[in-house]
């Protein structure tokens, strides 16, 4: 099945790693890619000690999307394309795959959606998708992707201490 977390409120990568050591719990093998962010992040070093879990490591950072240069955009859409084909190419192996933040790379341009969409549309009996959970984050996901979706959930911000300037905190955000 297909699962969204989305929304503007904190919890969406929280809500999906959650998933993925739960699954594990249960012996099931998760692969998990991290599009847009980079491997400082507390949940990094900790998924790692899971034998049933696999992140694919992010090799380059380009920053955010509006301070990135018309040649860093090129580059990290080149960059996240190969990265959708990687996750696409491994998951056979997986019995559920998160795309963390997916929805971000492909509003941005930087991830094709169609090939997503492709990808989540397969249901011959080579891919086995259709034996697959997939988890799918980040804000605004397209019609298109929801339409796909068999569990959506949104996290709504009511309150968040970056609104009054207190920024990320290590262990907490990150």
């Amino acid at each position: 099945m297909i699962h969204i977390y989305c929304g503007d409120g904190k919890g969406k990568t929280t809500a999906a790693l959650g998933l993925a050591v739960r699954a594990a719990g249960r012996g099931k093998k998760v692969l998990i890619a991290r599009f847009l962010k980079t491997d400082d992040s507390g949940e990094v070093p900790a998924l790692a000690l899971i034998p049933q879990i696999r992140m694919i490591p992010c090799e380059k950072s380009f920053g955010f999307f509006f301070r990135m240069s018309q040649e860093q955009k090129k580059e990290a859409e080149g960059y996240y394309s190969g990265l959708l084909e990687q996750v696409i190419r491994q998951s056979k192996e997986f019995d559920m795959v998160i795309l963390d933040e997916i929805m971000a790379a492909c509003n941005y341009g930087l991830a094709p959606e169609d090939r997503l969409v492709s990808w989540l549309s397969e249901t011959d009996g080579d891919s086995q998708i259709e034996k697959k959970e997939i988890i799918l984050t980040g804000r605004e996901p397209s019609e298109i992707i929801t339409g796909m979706a068999d569990y959506i959930t949104e996290m709504k911000k009511l309150r968040h201490p970056y609104d009054k300037g207190i920024q990320a905190r290590e262990g907490i955000e990150y």
